[in-house]
């Protein structure tokens, strides 16, 4: 091959990509990973696990079921309600079922999981605190404690997810 042939072999590879690019789908690049998206990002997942943590606690302190069982149903109905919030946001960009919730496992499962640790060891942590009843300052006080302790340290957590195209990163295209 002389030069001639090498450029037209360029111009041939180069429209072959050109004409692939047009017909993939545009995939956004992962957003800047900074400290307002990873707040904004565990503040949603914050709503959804402050709802299935009071959720659960009101359930199993009203039930009389101990410490470990109140905290198990605590932490699932987390997972179902910050799960559902995503989905839900998912699920209105016109995306199907099985793929929202697959990218509400991908953006919300590490950021769950870290909140809920928090959550829950401060709540078992603090001296009666499970055990003082849903008309219990100390309860309620210890529960609002807890969820702005998991925040503050969640925040971290998902700003170094996010600038890895990981996490609430997941979910951008979508909005």
């Amino acid at each position: 091959m002389d030069h001639h042939d090498h450029a037209a072999h360029g111009h041939v590879a180069e429209d072959a990509r050109s004409a692939a690019s047009e017909h993939t789908p545009h995939v956004h690049p992962a957003p800047a990973a900074t400290w307002r998206m990873a707040a904004s990002a565990t503040l949603h997942c914050l709503t959804g696990c402050a709802i299935g943590e009071v959720l659960g606690m009101v359930i199993g302190t009203a039930l009389g079921w101990t410490a470990g069982p109140t905290v198990v149903l605590s932490v699932a109905l987390a997972f179902v309600f910050g799960y559902a919030l995503t989905m839900r946001g998912v699920l209105r960009a016109g995306v199907g079922f099985r793929q929202a919730l697959k990218v509400a496992l991908a953006a919300d499962t590490v950021s769950i999981a870290v909140m809920e640790l928090i959550d829950n060891a401060i709540m078992v942590g603090v001296p009666g605190a499970m055990d003082a009843g849903l008309n219990s300052r100390l309860f309620w006080v210890a529960l609002a404690v807890s969820l702005l302790i998991a925040f503050v340290l969640t925040v971290p957590v998902n700003r170094w997810l996010i600038g890895r195209g990981k996490g609430h990163a997941v979910v951008h295209r979508f909005h």
